[in-house]
């Protein structure tokens, strides 16, 4: 038995038939480059797919933050004595403040 001349030709002999046909293996090179080396490879629209559901979640969680934020500053100008009464602890000139804290 001859040694082959060509070194590629000893690991070419060892693939599997199916990989020795030069179509299928341009095909799984192919997918390959598809799959993991592309720019707009199936990996990173994945990557970017799940980013963007993160971001469309955290989205919905600001709008809800800015619906209370909203109200609470529709409050605020409606009854402005009462917020400072409640969160600055102001009073009349003839009252007294008495400050309850319950036990958590």
């Amino acid at each position: 038995m001859a040694l082959p001349t060509n070194p590629w030709q000893a690991l070419w002999q060892r693939l599997p038939a199916p990989l020795q046909n030069r179509y299928y293996l341009t095909l799984l090179i192919f997918f390959f480059i598809l799959i993991f080396l592309d720019k707009h490879s199936f990996w990173t629209q994945w990557r970017l797919h799940s980013a963007q559901s993160r971001l469309e979640s955290d989205k919905e969680f600001y709008k809800e933050k800015i619906q209370e934020a909203q109200q609470e500053a529709e409050d605020f100008e409606l009854t402005k004595e009462k917020y400072a009464r409640e969160h600055y602890y102001m009073k009349r000139p003839n009252e007294d403040v008495y400050i309850i804290k319950e036990k958590e």
